[in-house]
């Protein structure tokens, strides 16, 4: 987690040009099949984003599997919000969490998210 941390602050710091906002967000997905609860996982993130709308958290994942112990792994995301018009906006993410604690790349479960906003 220091990692990640010290990754976010970094860029913060490289990045004088952009004014942004610090803030935290905890989020959880869990998993049901056929109507049975299966797994969890937790983020717990510190994050910041930039006034340009690109955005980098990161922080500890409980992973909770229906029947084991729960699990710490570290999790983070970067991504980006644009607005297109004053009704529409595109966004794009990457996360990645880790399997064992590890950050070796040929391990790391990373995944994308891409989505457009309609304001009515």
């Amino acid at each position: 987690m220091k990692t990640i941390i010290a990754a976010g602050a970094l860029l913060a710091i490289s990045s004088p040009a952009y004014a942004g906002t610090p803030y935290g967000n905890v989020e959880s997905n869990a998993a049901w099949t056929g109507g049975d609860y299966t797994s969890a996982v937790t983020e717990v993130h510190a994050g910041y984003e930039f006034d340009n709308g690109v955005y980098v958290q990161g922080g500890p994942a409980f992973v909770s599997v229906d029947g084991e112990d729960l699990e710490t792994e570290y999790s983070g995301k970067v991504g980006v919000v644009a607005d297109v018009s004053e009704s529409l906006e595109v966004y794009g993410e990457v996360g990645f969490i880790t399997e064992d604690q590890s950050f070796d790349t040929s391990e790391l479960n990373v995944a994308t998210k891409v989505g457009v906003t309609y304001r009515f």
